[in-house]
């Protein structure tokens, strides 16, 4: 099972508007381009679909050595021995996820604007925390705002990696890494790009300047 890594981009996949197909051909640049960590996000498609397409990308970021992570389904992280899971506010309990799987297993919390739920997961044992939407999106509805000082009295309070999640553009995102976030959250950034390698490089650069 693979650990967290230190820092990077975090891409997280764009199962609305691509194909199966289109999915693994664009991770497959994604990952090669040098992504931090992939999470296999799909609230549509049917079980028999979800779990086909969570194998195939498990094959992948074991050939890329990226860390894969399940957004909310605990059974399907399992099912394919998945590196970590991304809960929810509605989802799992991160302590009974830790007593029920691997001790290494990645576990990440949606914090949205809500420092006091960060703190909370710190406790439970949460590998990283998320806040956010920074940024207007269109890939969630009902986002909540955060705005990027919450990150910088985070990385004062708590010891847990912040990722930052939302509307979040290579012009954009440098701001966000300059308040403390470890990682940038993106899907339609780079799985909506023309030109996926380009566009995970341009966030690349972000770090590469810090």
């Amino acid at each position: 099972m693979k650990s967290l890594p230190f820092k990077g981009l975090y891409a997280i996949t764009d199962c609305v508007n691509l194909n199966t197909e289109q999915l693994i051909y664009k991770t497959e640049l994604i990952l090669q381009a040098g992504v931090a960590m992939l999470q296999y996000r799909n609230k549509h498609d049917d079980n028999s679909v979800r779990e086909s397409q969570a194998h195939e990308l498990k094959i992948l970021c074991d050939k890329f050595n990226v860390p894969f992570i399940i957004n909310d389904d605990i059974e399907l992280a399992l099912a394919v021995h998945a590196d970590g899971i991304h809960l929810g506010q509605a989802d799992a309990d991160s302590e009974k996820i830790r007593a029920s799987s691997d001790q290494r297993m990645i576990i990440g919390i949606s914090c949205y604007n809500d420092l006091d739920r960060a703190v909370t997961a710190e406790n439970k044992g949460a590998s990283y925390i998320a806040f956010g939407a920074f940024f207007p999106t269109l890939t969630k509805h009902n986002t909540v705002k955060a705005e990027p000082e919450l990150i910088r009295k985070a990385k004062q309070q708590l010891e847990l990696p912040v990722v930052a999640i939302g509307g979040i553009t290579p012009e954009n995102g440098g701001a966000l890494i300059d308040t403390g976030a470890d990682f940038l959250a993106v899907v339609s950034g780079i799985y909506g790009a023309d030109d996926p390698v380009h566009a995970v490089r341009s966030y690349l650069k972000l770090f590469n300047n810090i």
